[in-house]
C-alpha cells in the first residue's frame, strides 16, 4: 500500500501566514475605521463602548464575506489572484458593514459621503499592505 507523506512544515507555515494575514486585515478595518472616529471628534480611550460600536459592523462585514469568498483559504498564494478577491471580498463587506450601522441596532448613519471614504480608504490600505506583503514573501521565497 502506496502513501504520501508530508515532511516538513510547509502547511504549518501556510496555515500561519493566513492567520496573521487575517490579523493584519483586522487591524487595518478597524484602525482605519477609529482614525475615522478620532477625526470626528471620537475618542476611544474615554469612549471605548461608543468606539467599539464604531468598529463592529465593519469588522462583522468584513469576517462574514472574506470567510465566504474564501479569503482566507489555504491554497491561495498571494499575487493578483489574491489582490482581485480582495478587492471584491472588501467593497462587499463594506456594504454589509454600512447596512449594519445603519441599521437600529447601531448608533451612526451612513450619510453621504461616508460609504464612499470607508469603502475607498480600507480597499486602498488593504491592496496596499497586501500588495507589499506578497512582494516581501515573493522575495523571500
Amino acid at each position: 500500500m502506496d502513501t504520501a507523506v508530508q515532511t516538513g512544515s510547509q502547511k504549518d507555515t501556510l496555515d500561519r501566514e493566513r492567520v496573521i494575514v487575517g490579523v493584519v486585515d483586522l487591524i487595518v478595518v478597524v484602525g482605519l475605521v477609529l482614525l475615522g472616529n478620532i477625526e470626528h471628534g471620537g475618542n476611544p480611550i474615554a469612549e471605548p463602548v461608543a468606539s467599539l460600536t464604531t468598529a463592529v459592523p465593519f469588522v462583522i462585514g468584513w469576517l462574514t464575506v472574506a470567510l465566504l469568498a474564501g479569503v482566507y483559504t489555504r491554497d491561495r498564494r498571494g499575487g493578483i489572484t489574491d489582490i482581485r478577491l480582495t478587492a471584491v471580498a472588501w467593497i462587499a463587506a463594506a456594504n454589509v458593514g454600512l447596512m449594519i450601522r445603519g441599521s437600529p441596532l447601531f448608533d451612526g448613519g451612513t450619510t453621504w459621503p461616508f460609504p464612499i471614504v470607508i469603502t475607498g480608504t480600507v480597499l486602498v490600505a488593504l491592496l496596499g499592505w497586501r500588495l507589499g506583503y506578497t512582494l516581501y514573501v515573493s522575495r523571500s521565497r
